[in-house]
């Protein structure tokens, strides 16, 4: 399956997350896996969704991104036309953009930072991105959520739109601190779907911040 994207993985250091839109049903179940104890993995393109367990696994051993990245690439019959992003637990990152990826396609690291896309309208995409991630502040899941609204204003999936993901985990952020899911929100099939990811994100954030401040009232 081909899985045209463009998608951001970050961290603050405190909350670690994934943001992906694409011209697919329903991206958010394909691309991208998150774990606040070690990192951050989204694979696209002709897409091995093998490489998210995989890949979280060789983070929990102690690999870097880098190593993840070499490993799976390593070990994958037909990496010509997959892409991998890779960010780990000390904020480092790695990606690969296989040489037949369907153009235009590639990929930008930084501190804490990755964006990757296929298929997109052109390099302006992930470079709109990146600006906007580093130019916003505040809580990391609106800034994944601005910066792939920037994307998409900037052309996004040159074929066009369908669905829009975000996870964002924290230790102990889900529902009584159980698990890690501070926020985990999909737009499957939407003629905006980043536009309501991003109404969600608003939503979803807010409604998180009003629960600690009813819980610092009791």
């Amino acid at each position: 399956m081909i899985t045209s994207t463009f998608t951001i993985a970050a961290t603050d250091g405190v909350d670690w997350g994934v943001a992906v839109a694409s011209r697919v049903l329903a991206v958010g179940g394909i691309v991208a896996a998150v774990s606040a104890k070690v990192g951050a993995i989204a694979t696209q393109a002709t897409v091995n969704v093998a490489w998210k367990a995989e890949g979280l696994q060789m983070l929990r051993d102690g690999l870097s991104a880098p190593e993840v990245v070499q490993a799976l690439v390593a070990g994958d019959d037909a990496p010509q036309g997959r892409q991998l992003a890779v960010l780990d637990r000390h904020r480092q990152v790695a990606a690969h953009t296989g040489s037949a990826c369907r153009p235009w396609a590639g990929h930008h690291l930084g501190t804490g930072l990755v964006v990757a896309g296929n298929i997109l309208s052109g390099p302006e995409v992930l470079s709109a991105m990146v600006a906007s991630f580093q130019s916003e502040g505040g809580e990391l899941a609106r800034r994944l959520a601005r910066a792939l609204r920037a994307g998409d204003i900037s052309g996004g999936d040159a074929r066009g739109r369908q669905s829009a993901a975000i996870v964002v985990a924290r230790r102990g952020g889900g529902i009584e601190g159980r698990d890690d899911r501070l926020l985990d929100l999909r737009v499957d099939d939407h003629p905006e779907p980043v536009g309501e990811l991003l109404r969600l994100t608003e939503l979803g954030v807010d409604a998180y911040r009003s629960g600690f401040a009813e819980r610092a009232e009791e």
